[in-house]
């Protein structure tokens, strides 16, 4: 494919993709005035669905998920690892109750800070060091509580597909104190979308469910073990989407 053809497809998906962003904000703003979460949890599929059906539409990226899905379900935490912007829409679409853990500053952006509140994400002071992570601790127990899916990304930004971060060490301590499985997620969206990318190349992110981790295990063979799971298996779908094209 052309460079001039990437550019235009590209081009014709981020317009669409403002867009439908900001129509759907403008139009749905009443559900914020309901006090549960079901209303604004249904416009975030909807929402997620339609930048799914842009993306295959406009640029020609597929998505193939392996694994059962049915798993993404009830009081569980999600550890995937962060290539994309992509990777924050998908969970949306996939989880029944999915709750994420944002920037504070995310949530006091009008309507789309204030529809995430409203979804009931979670709202992280990254300045306040050891209270930010008590904070994400309560309200993570009471997300569960509720039977909810709280979606954590361990390296804390995106990283491109070529590069490696330490995962941070605040999701041991969230598994260490909710006493729930951990489901780890391998990527490889940051091939097709790239962090900070006007480019969108076509193709099929890949989102692979590996086996659980039960609770239980000390912190540090946690981390180990799930740094371990998801670096190896996300080489291995980077590896074959190149192997299938290699000019990803």
């Amino acid at each position: 494919m052309s460079r001039l053809i990437l550019v235009v497809r590209s081009a014709a998906f981020n317009i669409a993709f403002f867009a439908m962003t900001t129509a759907a904000l403008l139009t749905t703003w009443p559900v914020l005035l309901v006090p549960r979460p079901e209303p604004a949890l249904w416009v975030a599929r909807q929402w997620a669905r339609t930048t799914a059906l842009l993306l295959r539409v406009l640029v020609g990226v597929h998505v193939e998920i392996r694994g059962d899905v049915t798993r993404l379900a009830g009081p569980i935490l999600i550890a995937s690892n962060h290539q994309s912007a992509w990777d924050t829409i998908v969970f949306l679409e996939l989880c029944p109750r999915a709750t994420y853990a944002m920037k504070k500053e995310l949530m006091a952006i009008p309507l789309f800070g204030w529809m995430g509140k409203r979804q009931g994400h979670i709202a992280v002071d990254r300045k306040a060091g050891a209270a930010a992570l008590r904070t994400l601790q309560r309200q993570a127990r009471a997300a569960l509580a509720a039977g909810r899916q709280l979606v954590l990304f361990p390296e804390g930004t995106r990283v491109a597909p070529d590069q490696r971060r330490a995962y941070q060490p605040g999701i041991a301590g969230l598994y260490a104190a909710l006493g729930v499985p951990v489901v780890p997620v391998a990527v490889n969206s940051g091939l097709f979308w790239g962090r900070r990318s006007f480019i969108k190349r076509p193709g099929t992110i890949v989102l692979e469910l590996l086996p659980d981790i039960p609770p239980g295990l000390a912190r540090a063979a946690f981390l180990r073990e799930l740094e371990l799971r998801i670096s190896s298996a996300v080489e291995r779908l980077i590896a074959e989407a190149r192997k299938a094209d290699p000019r990803l």
